[in-house]
């Protein structure tokens, strides 16, 4: 661990308290002349660090900036995941796929401030911006899954979102099947897991599981295309939410993931689905059809009984509310 990486562990930790350059020099072993570096390179980072004659440095309690130092410190097992913080990447489940073929182990993850090619579903572009979001990929390799049996990664991730947005706004989030988190009527967070099989068993190799959270509004507001339709948790700046909502969700989707009842997940799952009692339309493509979302199964399909009264368990796919109905 570098000089700047120890000098940031150790402020993220005592966020608010002066230090003096020689209490931080004794503190973690280093000289001072490394300490006035690591802050200067912080400051370059755009962390807000003050130093005050006779006092020493402190570290701003209102600093709001991802980091492996921030996360870690709310995390109560922070063995759970090995952390790549970066400001800014191409796509995270890109990186991390990348990752996942030369062998990186369950529990690698990669959290990023800003996307520059970042995915949804179907191939859709995702908005990243920078400074506004949280957009994370999570590395899981479940034994002997079917790729069916994936969509679970999915629906407990969703859950888990749900609650940590919750933990750290107080504000209600729900579910719009199979991925998309919402608060009120615009969604906040989508979610996108990527499997690679095992060509030899059929089995799945690995899961990427990507979520691209709206922490903030972005500066002008969203582009046009989702303006009607996107939103974001907070209006105004907080005090490390970002840190805060990214081991809050790894926290609680573990939680899930590692236990063997998943009766409890889906029951939150199926309580917070909005979709369900509605009419709905089913796509496939570009083809639409009118349904009805009846429930949620176990397994976490969305049943839906169409016009002429067959029904059927969706997996996948997408669905959207029928207006006026």
């Amino acid at each position: 661990m570098t000089t700047k990486e120890k000098l940031l562990a150790y402020f993220e930790a005592h966020r608010g308290i002066f230090y003096s350059g020689q209490q931080l020099a004794e503190n973690l072993g280093v000289s001072r002349t490394a300490i006035w570096k690591g802050v200067q390179s912080l400051r370059e980072e755009g962390y807000a660090i003050t130093a005050v004659t006779n006092r020493g440095y402190c570290f701003s309690e209102d600093t709001d900036i991802l980091s492996a130092q921030g996360i870690r410190k709310y995390l109560s097992n922070p063995s759970l995941v090995d952390l790549t913080v970066l400001p800014v990447v191409t796509s995270t489940n890109l990186l991390l796929k990348e990752k996942a073929d030369a062998g990186a182990p369950q529990g690698a993850c990669v959290i990023a401030g800003e996307q520059t090619k970042g995915r949804g579903r179907r191939q859709r572009s995702f908005y990243s911006p920078a400074n506004t979001g949280v957009y994370l990929s999570l590395l899981l390799r479940p034994e002997n899954r079917l790729l069916s049996e994936t969509v679970h990664i999915t629906t407990m991730a969703a859950v888990a979102m749900c609650e940590a947005i919750e933990s750290i706004s107080g504000q209600n989030a729900s579910i719009k099947w199979v991925n998309d988190i919402f608060l009120g009527d615009k969604k906040v967070c989508g979610i996108l897991t990527e499997a690679s099989l095992n060509m030899e068993n059929g089995r799945v190799a690995y899961a990427v599981l990507g979520a691209g959270v709206n922490v903030y509004l972005p500066e002008g507001g969203f582009p046009e295309e989702v303006k009607d339709v996107a939103t974001a948790i907070f209006s105004s700046p907080q005090k490390d939410a970002k840190n805060r909502l990214a081991s809050a969700f790894l926290q609680r989707f573990f939680a899930y993931y590692e236990q063997e009842d998943s009766h409890r997940y889906v029951e939150e799952y199926r309580r917070r689905c909005f979709v369900l009692g509605k009419a709905v339309q089913v796509w496939r493509g570009d083809k639409k059809t009118d349904a009805y979302a009846i429930d949620i199964d176990e397994a976490c399909h969305l049943l839906v009984r169409y016009d002429d009264g067959s029904e059927e368990a969706l997996s996948s796919g997408e669905v959207s509310v029928r207006m006026n109905d």
